[in-house]
Parts: C-alpha cells; sequence; structure tokens
C-alpha cells in the first residue's frame, strides 16, 4: 500500500474533537511540517494536544494554538510555551500535567494494550488527587490509565517507503511510544528511501504503525 503523501492530504483524517499526540521534545523531533498543515490545510476544531510540552514559541505548535482550536492539553512541560500557561491560568481544567516519564509510560502502556500501570511517582503529592492507591511490598503506588490517541503526528530522521522509521538520537523522544498509541498515524521524514535501504536493527518505529508517510518541509 503506498503510504507517501502530502501533509495537506495526511491530515484531512483529522476531526473535530480529536485528541493528537504530538511527538518533540522542545524543538528537537518537532513534526512542523505536519502542525502546519494542520494549521494550514485542516478545519479540526475543540483538539487536544498530547505533548511533551507543547514546544517553543518558535514552533508551529503555538501559532495552532492561537487559533484557539486547541482547547485542551495533557503535557509535562510547558514553560517554553507561554500560550499553554496562559491556558492553564484562564482555564485550569484546560491543561492536565504529568510527571515526564509518567506520561511516556501512559503512551507506552496504550501502544502495548494495557488498561494502565502502577507507580510510586505523585505519592504523598498533588498528584495523587482522584487516583487509586495501592501498597505493594510496603511502598505505595498510584494507578495511572493508558493514554491512546486518535492521530499521532511523529517526526523521523529517515523512513522508507512502507514507512519503517529510524529515528537518531533525542529526534525519538515521544514519537516511539506514540506510533502505537494512536489509531491514525502519521510520519514526516527529513529522509524517504526505498525498502531494504533501513538496516532492520535500526528501525525506531515498524512501518506496520504508520499509516502516511510525508516529505519533512523544514
Amino acid at each position: 500500500m503506498e503510504k507517501i503523501t502530502t501533509a495537506e492530504n495526511a491530515v484531512k483524517k483529522i476531526k473535530n474533537g480529536d485528541t493528537l499526540l504530538v511527538g518533540g521534545f522542545l524543538q528537537a523531533g518537532s513534526p512542523e511540517t505536519l502542525i502546519r498543515a494542520v494549521l494550514e490545510a485542516s478545519s479540526a476544531d475543540m483538539l487536544t494536544v498530547v505533548s511533551n510540552d507543547t514546544g517553543t514559541a518558535e514552533t508551529n505548535m503555538i501559532r495552532l494554538m492561537e487559533t484557539g482550536r486547541v482547547t485542551s492539553v495533557v503535557a509535562s512541560y510547558i514553560g517554553a510555551n507561554p500560550l499553554t500557561g496562559k491556558m492553564m491560568i484562564d482555564a485550569p481544567g484546560s491543561v492536565t500535567l504529568f510527571p515526564q516519564g509518567t506520561l511516556a509510560e501512559k503512551l507506552r502502556a496504550a501502544g502495548a494494550g494495557l488498561a494502565g500501570f502502577y507507580t510510586p511517582v505523585g505519592v504523598g503529592t498533588v498528584v495523587e488527587e482522584g487516583k487509586d492507591k495501592r501498597e505493594f511490598d510496603g511502598r505505595e503506588y498510584l494507578l495511572e490509565t493508558a493514554l491512546r490517541g486518535d492521530v499521532a503526528l511523529i517526526r523521523a530522521t529517515k523512513a522508507d517507503r512502507f514507512g519503517n522509521c529510524f529515528m537518531r538520537g533525542s529526534t525519538k523522544n515521544f514519537g516511539a511510544v506514540m506510533a502505537p498509541a494512536a489509531d491514525y498515524v502519521v510520519v514526516e521524514a527529513e529522509e524517504i528511501v526505498e525498502v531494504g535501504e533501513i538496516d532492520p536493527e535500526l528501525v525506531t518505529v515498524p512501518g506496520i504503525f504508520v499509516d502516511a508517510l510525508v516529505q519533512a518541509e523544514d
């Protein structure tokens, strides 16, 4: 099946109310081509964005948020995007924060088909409010549920035409766990090659998880 398409076509499947899993760690590995396409070629509204940090003032996520189409955010750090901070002040319920490792594990659990997991992170803090708490071997743990998305937008260093992705260094950050955790996955790649040109041992995300592949423009 041909997976290579344009960014504009790839984001047409995004619907009102969708949850978008957006890869990237600040500017590293941010799918800027795809976010720009959501901004310019999609009219989807009332979006929930799941992102480690929602980018910086220099990334396209802040431009998308300026349109008012992002109504809620799930993240672990928001200090580099002033709009996310403003959202949290103006409507505290619109922004949900998790410890970084917990957020990554919530996504990984969803991709693995797990309902959730117990973690000691957050015990005795505001993080535990409203969560089931159990004791294992004399230590208290909190139940965290899996976090799944409707669409994942991620970036790869290199991808073949089937969608097998290699992500170099910090580029893999959240993208590697987001791909299995979404119903529809779009990858923008810095370089697209023929099948077989990526060493199987270097594949970060197998092509079976990827629905659409786009050439990165920046």
